[in-house]
């Protein structure tokens, strides 16, 4: 009977799993990590935003803060649930004081109503104000595939309404 029990203990465990490395940001290691993340924001059960991120960091202290060090993926949805957007990032950092968020390098936010697409190398969202912008140069791709380049832009957190800082590049009106 002793043997089938060390048997068992022996060969009833699974392979060792590796030990997780925690990635140092700015000399400081997170107090919370977790990886492959997806969150659902809704509000009366109606899906309002869907993040995804392959990791989140969780730092705890006086400016409390979370990031996403391997990128971010943002959708946000109408009214009716149905997806009126994507933002992607390569980083993303969010603090509750000031309630906002910013996504750098790489940043593309998608339209994929209109299919107009903003891309630029950083992005903040005010969550009090409702509204994303960025006040760095931004690169607007109209669904008609023409191309503008702005000093920055403003949108609605849904990116459903946006207007682009002085914008110049190709465009196409109507005759008068």
């Amino acid at each position: 009977m002793t043997a089938l029990a060390v048997v068992v203990l022996f060969f009833s465990c699974g392979k060792a799993k590796e030990p997780v490395v925690l990635k140092e940001c700015d000399g400081k290691f997170p107090d919370e990590s977790a990886t492959d993340i997806h969150i659902i924001f809704s509000d009366a059960g109606i899906t309002s935003f869907e993040l995804f991120a392959k990791t989140l960091n969780k730092y705890i202290g006086d400016t409390a803060y979370m990031d996403c060090p391997d990128g971010i993926t943002i959708y946000a949805y109408d009214e009716e649930g149905v997806r009126q957007s994507v933002l992607t990032a390569d980083y993303a950092i969010s603090a509750e004081v000031p309630p906002r968020m910013e996504a750098s390098k790489n940043v593309v936010v998608k339209d994929l109503i209109k299919n107009e697409t903003i891309e630029t190398e950083q992005l903040i969202w005010d969550k009090d104000k409702q509204m994303i912008y960025s006040v760095v140069p931004v690169k607007q791709t109209k669904a008609d595939g023409t191309i503008n380049y702005g000093d920055g832009f403003e949108a609605d957190e849904h990116f459903s309404k946006y207007r682009v800082f002085n914008p110049r590049g190709e465009m196409i009106v109507d005759e008068l």
